[in-house]
């Protein structure tokens, strides 16, 4: 059958398509080998397209990192929800969230930086990503908070920013397990207090 308009404006798209999920599955093992610094040039090599090709679909680093972030939304998500059940303790629903960032923004080596430098920078297109993280520290914080088991002074983006630390230090540059732990506890022991009655509650 011959080609109609419709399919012959379909192929580039699909084409397309074909190019970016090849760029990010390229970018994916590179970031992991070399870390976020990683040549962008060398993907597009490693991926058999031009420098060009890639450029189009993401002109920058952050473009490339926050896509190939938002790929890893649906494990941190589910964190998300299962903390948030209710059938956690506020603290410990905290904590868990706190964790999880941890672990989710050491993806590659030196994701931290990029994502430090995205919560002062509004045109970065990891802005987004990491505002919502803020978002959702706060929810959890709020309800610690409320349920007098955070300090009333310590503020969300304080704790995504200790979390983005956290796993600065647990880098695998640094592999210093004891430093990370002690880390995550002086974190933990900033923003916690002692559990105390809450007005109104028993």
């Amino acid at each position: 059958m011959p080609p109609t308009e419709t399919t012959r404006s379909r192929a580039p798209r699909a084409d397309a398509q074909r190019n970016r999920d090849l760029i990010l599955d390229t970018a994916e093992q590179h970031f992991a080998e070399h870390g976020v610094r990683g040549s962008l040039d060398a993907i597009a090599k490693r991926a058999g397209i031009g420098a060009g090709t890639l450029y189009r679909h993401f002109p920058t680093r952050e473009a490339l990192l926050a896509a190939l972030l938002a790929d890893r939304d649906d494990a941190l998500v589910a964190q998300r929800e299962s903390l948030r059940d209710g059938s956690v303790d506020p603290a410990e629903a905290l904590d868990g969230w706190l964790r999880a960032v941890v672990d989710w923004a050491g993806a590659y080596e030196g994701l931290p930086d990029p994502l430090r430098a995205a919560t002062n920078a509004d045109s970065s297109p990891l802005a987004t990503t990491c505002e919502g993280f803020v978002t959702t520290t706060a929810e959890f914080l709020d309800a610690a908070q409320r349920d007098g088991r955070a300090r009333s002074d310590v503020r969300a983006r304080d704790l995504f920013l200790a979390a983005l630390a956290q796993s600065w230090v647990r880098g695998a540059a640094l592999a210093d397990p004891a430093s990370g732990a002690a880390l995550a506890a002086l974190t933990r022991s900033g923003w916690e207090t002692s559990r105390e009655p809450v007005p109104g509650r028993g």
